[in-house]
């Protein structure tokens, strides 16, 4: 896939453009049938697909005291669009000039003027542009004149009957219900980061040793306690772990910084610096304060078990 930062940096191609728009936050189960059918209509005209999507979420300059947190970074994002067998991705930097912009100019200067758009492809609720005035309408009013034609596509409903997006996988994560969001992720949720160095406590006091990660700032970030994952080292490898993402009050007091402590499962090595993927599969229980390092180390023990237990049925991540 074609990633290309900044829509005047865009070519349009010989064959024209059949686009879609959105901040495509999870790329889930309703992002990929979207891009389905964006696929599908751009096989039959002859057109390259196009993703325009941006650098951070728009609430972050719109509305930064309410946005919600992330599913997805731009580097996973972009990794998901490429595996949804997209041609191009086109990145648009959002400033407070491109949220003041009319919905009319980002059709004129973007969708016709940079990516050459023949098709969009966009969601039926979709909106966009200054006060969100642009719509399914406006794009076909604008299409029209301009030479491109648009395609509404209706919410994908989950098992229950309520659309997948967004907002509701973002509620489930934060309910600690990783399970369920997976299913409307389509894949596990991730967090990202760098492991780091902690207080040494894990390994020589209590006899299992942790990589640990700081909480990263601005994504969707799990309730807390204690879950069975998949985790992913640089060699891309998913193993076993159980993961404790807490403040460790057995240790320290009321307060603390929040931390992701994984005990890989089956393993002896030295994971300082280096990059890690966590996969949320399922919740195991609350995390609690114990009395004693002893009382702590027995339930490590459950842990670890129930962990070894529930992911040997479990589909690694591919």
């Amino acid at each position: 896939m074609e990633v290309v930062v900044g829509p005047q940096n865009a070519s349009p191609p010989a064959r024209g453009g059949a686009v879609t728009i959105g901040a495509y936050d999870g790329v889930h189960l309703g992002h990929r049938r979207l891009l389905e059918q964006l696929r599908t209509e751009a096989g039959s005209r002859g057109l390259v697909t196009e993703v325009v999507t941006f650098d951070r979420h728009p609430a972050t300059v719109v509305r930064p005291g309410s946005a919600p947190p992330q599913l997805t970074d731009l580097e996973q994002k972009l990794e998901l669009l490429a595996a949804c067998g997209v041609d191009r991705t086109v990145v648009v930097p959002f400033d407070h000039e491109r949220a003041s912009e009319p919905a009319e100019d980002f059709v004129t200067e973007v969708l016709v003027g940079s990516l050459g758009t023949k098709l969009v492809v966009v969601g039926s609720d979709f909106h966009f542009g200054n006060r969100r005035l642009g719509n399914v309408e406006l794009l076909e009013s604008m299409g029209s004149k301009l030479g491109f034609d648009v395609v509404g596509i209706g919410l994908e409903p989950g098992s229950d009957g309520v659309p997948v997006s967004s907002t509701r996988i973002r509620e489930l994560i934060a309910e600690g219900r990783v399970d369920a969001a997976s299913v409307l992720l389509g894949r596990y949720h991730e967090l990202r980061g760098t492991v780091e160095r902690g207080d040494q406590r894990g390994g020589p006091e209590l006899g299992y040793p942790t990589a640990n990660l700081a909480a990263p700032t601005g994504m969707a970030l799990p309730k807390e306690g204690i879950y069975a994952c998949w985790y992913l080292r640089p060699d891309g490898v998913p193993r076993q772990a159980a993961v404790s993402f807490g403040r460790r009050p057995t240790f320290l007091p009321d307060g603390a910084a929040r931390l992701v402590e994984a005990h890989l499962l089956d393993f002896d090595g030295d994971l300082y610096g280096e990059s890690a993927r966590i996969c949320f599969v399922e919740r195991l229980r609350d995390e609690l304060k114990f009395d004693s390092a002893e009382e702590l180390v027995e339930q490590m023990d459950r842990d670890v078990e129930a962990t070894r237990d529930l992911l040997k049925d479990r589909q690694p991540p591919g």
